[in-house]
């Protein structure tokens, strides 16, 4: 059994940073379900911009908003403005093919694609 990529939302900009909350990722809700990522599933969030890496889980956000939201301590590692990316991983006894989203600067989906 490994552990592989199985969601992938690729460089989708911050639009906020909330450190005055308990913790996770806000992610739009409508992303999420293109990416095939659950609400509570374990990410690993990825800044290009800073070379942070850190580990949380999804809340939603509002479905089409666009909204990926750094919540809590990671607001300190992950600021507003910053391009991240954003994978799930699976257990599996087998390859899969991961769903990934290409988004544009407002977190609008421009592509869909498996590896």
């Amino acid at each position: 059994m490994k552990f592989v990529l199985s969601s992938k939302i690729f460089k989708a900009t911050v639009t906020e940073a909330n450190l005055n909350y308990k913790g996770s990722i806000t992610i739009d809700t409508e992303l999420c379900d293109k990416a095939g990522f659950w609400i509570g599933e374990k990410v690993l969030v990825v800044s290009n911009t800073s070379g942070a890496r850190l580990e949380t889980y999804v809340i939603p956000g509002k479905p089409g908003s666009g909204v990926i939201c750094s919540n809590g301590a990671a607001a300190h590692l992950i600021k507003k403005g910053e391009e991240v990316i954003i994978m799930g991983f699976t257990l599996s006894d087998k390859p899969i093919e991961p769903k990934i989203v290409f988004v544009d600067q407002n977190n609008k989906i421009i592509e869909k694609s498996n590896i």
